[in-house]
């Protein structure tokens, strides 16, 4: 009796090592799709008021658990059983990623910017409903992103067994939630940090300095964030229509892999703003 529960121990024991080493190999491999997922999800973090940026950031990091939830279970059985639906539900993620990068960049570019007073105004009528939205479409994103990284690690243990398949893809899966939104709740209470840090030392000395430093940096950092944010959906986009669509992974063979995917992903993104935009005015015209 001893000598079977030893075994099974055992047997565990390799199995976890096994995991352990697949999952290592898997995170490498989506490191640069997680650096990509953060930029993202920091940057439709912020923007709230202080005493909402946590509860806003657990809403949507539970989005994102349950999101890993649906998309790994249905990720290991399309793997399985209709492999050639993995690629249709990326490219159709694709798209939805270059739309939200493309449509920034418009925003950015063409639409008036609002004045304080009207963003208050803003905040005291719609406070609620945007909040909502941007937790909607944050959770939204984070499907897409998550969708790439768990077929990117899957596809790293493919000629595994089942559960080792099974067991790294959760554990990755897991892994990029917790870290990305771990980060991202460090970096959206730095503000808090260095006020504390201010009041604690009476706004005298290092740890003064230090606060006064993190409550400066803040606001570039969500700025930069934002940049780079907007630049990772185009990118990953056109990473994801190279990888999947077989004409664009020829296209533009000497040309940079970046400067190929940030090209396709903006051109995809314009294609589907003008087609949004024409719609929404069509169905407005049908509407007077």
């Amino acid at each position: 009796m001893a000598s079977g529960i030893f075994a099974i121990l055992d047997d565990i024991a390799a199995l976890m090592d096994d995991v352990s080493v697949a999952a290592k190999i898997a995170t490498k491999k989506t490191a640069g799709i997680l650096g990509d997922d953060l930029a993202v999800n920091a940057e439709k973090a912020t923007g709230f008021l202080s005493s909402r940026e946590l509860p806003v950031l657990w809403a949507i990091t539970k989005g994102s658990l349950l999101n890993k939830v649906i998309i790994v279970p249905i990720a290991l059985l399309l793997n399985a059983f209709f492999p050639v639906a993995i690629k249709f539900i990326l490219v159709l993620g694709g798209f939805y990623l270059a739309y939200e990068g493309v449509e920034k960049i418009v925003e950015y570019l063409f639409h008036r910017p609002k004045e304080g007073h009207e963003v208050v105004q803003e905040i005291k009528q719609d406070g609620n409903e945007a909040e909502k939205a941007k937790v909607k479409s944050a959770v939204t994103t984070d499907f897409i992103l998550s969708v790439e990284i768990v077929i990117i690690a899957l596809g790293t243990v493919l000629t595994e067994a089942l559960p080792i398949q099974i067991l790294t893809v959760s554990v990755v899966a897991l892994l990029a939630t917790v870290g990305v939104y771990g980060i991202v709740a460090v970096i959206v209470r730095m503000d808090d940090v260095g006020h504390n840090l201010i009041k604690r030392s009476h706004n005298k000395g290092l740890f003064a300095g230090l606060g006064k430093l993190l409550v400066k940096a803040l606001p570039l950092i969500i700025r930069f964030l934002s940049v780079v944010g907007t630049i990772a959906l185009i990118l990953v986009s056109g990473g994801i229509f190279v990888h999947n669509i077989e004409f664009l992974h020829h296209l533009l063979p000497t040309w940079p892999s970046m400067v190929k995917e940030a090209l396709i992903g903006l051109v995809a993104g314009l294609v589907v703003v003008a087609v949004i935009t024409g719609t929404k005015k069509v169905i407005s015209l049908f509407k007077r």
